[in-house]
């Protein structure tokens, strides 16, 4: 499949600047299938969407404060947005500039001092710079002592690029349920959902169950290959804990919470295992094993999340998405959401 299919005319207005609130005033677009016209809700009527039997998963994994601000021994200013651990104290991140920063480099903290090492810190350089993990951008790096400890004393949460207003209070860009500290984005689906909403899915007879999916840049990687097949996806770590696996199981319809829930739920379909690192990239052609219905956003032109969509829909996304940018709704990570079931057969 072409990448370009997955284009569609995204204009600036539409993209939401900031999280609406309460959470649950977030309007959710609700498919009704290919011969009927989409219905216009709000995030707070997922529970009336639900019915005994369902299972609805959500991904509680939390937004580390993965981005750094550093710089060189020389004074140049250096981002660094950690994504996940490797071997031997090393992580992959994404480095900017990159093309200014040899593997050896060293890098500190902002402080006092022309050599930029600040007081408290030692006198040790924060993070040291590696090689490329791989062509696409990414690089190895190895912060000095606890990388949980340097993101507390120095990280920022990482807001996506095309959020350019006024920060809001970052805690709203974090799930209601945010558990571990292991993803550099949030699960955005999961961001419309409040206690009361999931406590009134409880109340319909749906199962709430939930998993953890390491947010990195398999999710938010734009695809640049003319192809969807030359994608090279990349690996993000998951848990399902036994429970929400066996909840799966038994269940009458699997409700995802988002993209990465679909992706933890199909990889762990595909392999047998309930924790690893997937590759798994889902594009249309795809057969779904697990995942009947999904709440999720809507997503950039010529993504990963698109395709998956796409998959997940056939070609009555663009319908969808074109009734959405008609209707006013706002897109993106802080955005409203759909409501779809996937296609029989897909």
């Amino acid at each position: 499949m072409r990448t370009e299919e997955l284009h569609y005319d995204l204009p600036e207005a539409a993209i939401a600047q900031q999280p609406a609130e309460p959470r649950d005033s977030s309007r959710l677009l609700v498919d009704r299938g290919p011969t009927a016209a989409p219905e216009h809700r709000l995030t707070r009527d997922l529970p009336e969407l639900l019915s005994p039997g369902d299972v609805l998963v959500v991904n509680n994994s939390r937004v580390m404060p993965a981005r750094l601000r550093l710089r060189k021994a020389t004074g140049g200013r250096v981002e660094v947005l950690l994504l996940e651990p490797g071997e031997h104290g090393w992580w992959s991140a994404l480095v900017r500039p990159g093309r200014r920063v040899p593997a050896g480099t060293e890098l500190w903290l902002d402080g006092p001092g022309e050599s930029g090492r600040p007081d408290g810190f030692d006198e040790q350089p924060a993070m040291e710079v590696g090689e490329r993990v791989s062509d696409d951008g990414r690089r190895w790096v190895r912060p000095a002592g606890d990388p949980g400890a340097l993101m507390d004393q120095a990280g920022e949460v990482p807001l996506p690029p095309y959020v350019t207003e006024e920060p809001f209070d970052l805690e709203r860009y974090q799930t209601v349920y945010a558990d571990r500290p292991v993803s550099a984005a949030a699960p955005t689906a999961g961001l419309h959902l409040t206690e009361e909403v999931l406590d009134r899915c409880r109340a319909v007879g749906a199962v709430v169950c939930e998993l953890e999916l390491a947010v990195g840049a398999a999710t938010f990687t734009p695809v640049m290959a003319d192809t969807l097949e030359d994608h090279v996806m990349h690996t993000e770590a998951y848990r399902i804990p036994e429970s929400t696996l066996a909840a799966c199981f038994r269940a009458e319809r699997v409700v995802a919470v988002g993209t990465t829930v679909v992706r933890a739920l199909e990889s762990a379909a595909a392999t047998g295992a309930g924790c690893g690192s997937t590759d798994l990239f889902i594009r249309p052609g795809h057969r779904f094993a697990v995942v009947d219905a999904m709440l999720t956003n809507f997503h950039l032109p010529r993504s990963s999340l698109l395709a998956l969509l796409a998959a997940f829909l056939g070609p009555r996304w663009r319908g969808l998405y074109a009734a959405a940018l008609a209707e006013g709704y706002r897109f993106l990570s802080l955005g409203d959401a759909m409501f779809c079931a996937r296609n029989p057969g897909q």
